[in-house]
């Protein structure tokens, strides 16, 4: 079981400061299509996969310079960086400092991208070890049932689902996190509340910048590990 004095030593040992960046070539998107909102219905949700070009440059800020951009106005240390990773790290694995906020994605020259996240709220979160066996593009969201009971003025409506899109909670990917092969109902996604990064916030789930998490989408292969460690507590910070 990771312990917090397990995350407190394992985590400041994993990665030093950070080193200087490389140029990333800025996005020369267009101007946007206007998205219309979701509709609920009573079909299942659907993510049209004709429309993801357009969700993309929705949600990308114009000239999007990953380490630089910021229209969200997150405090500057939620901003992409890259930083040295002590050796013996996996490459391709994904490490999530709940503590301090940042999701680490180990490279095989020994750096790592970081970046930063928000978390479940209260007690929700849920620190462990993972597989990624899934992932997605502007995937479609379903509330679970402990959702829809735990709030059913909030989930209730939303109970039959919602498409891809740039207002679905998921955001513009997904990162879909089992035991073994059991589905956690746990992910790492892009969140359409930018502005949340840094908090408590989510229903569990590890919520990313969708402008970020689109970046990271590529590098990361389905079948690596994410390791969630624990939170600091909530009594002891009342």
């Amino acid at each position: 079981m990771l312990t917090r004095r397990h995350f407190v030593i394992t985590s400041a040992a994993l990665f030093s400061a950070p080193i200087a960046a490389p140029v990333w070539a800025q996005d020369q998107a267009t101007t946007p299509a206007a998205v219309s909102a979701p509709v609920k219905t009573k079909r299942r949700p659907v993510s049209d996969s004709s429309r993801w070009a357009a969700y993309d440059a929705q949600v990308t800020p114009a000239n999007y310079d990953p380490f630089t951009s910021n229209p969200w106005g997150l405090h500057p240390r939620f901003l992409p960086k890259l930083v040295q990773a002590n050796a013996g790290l996996k490459p391709g694995d994904i490490h999530v400092d709940a503590v301090a906020r940042y999701l680490y994605h180990i490279r095989a020259d020994g750096t790592a991208m970081r970046y930063g996240v928000a978390i479940g709220r209260g007690d929700l979160y849920e620190p462990g070890t993972f597989t990624i066996r899934r992932k997605a593009k502007w995937p479609i969201w379903i509330p679970t049932k402990d959702m829809v009971k735990r709030d059913p003025k909030t989930y209730g409506p939303l109970e039959d689902g919602m498409d891809g899109g740039p207002r679905n909670p998921l955001g513009a990917r997904a990162f879909y996190l089992y035991k073994g092969n059991r589905d956690t109902y746990l992910r790492i996604h892009g969140s359409p509340v930018p502005r949340s990064i840094g908090g408590r916030a989510s229903s569990g789930c590890v919520r990313m910048v969708m402008a970020h998490i689109i970046g990271l989408y590529d590098q990361v292969e389905t079948g690596v590990t994410a390791h969630l460690y624990p939170a600091e507590s909530i009594t002891a910070r009342s």
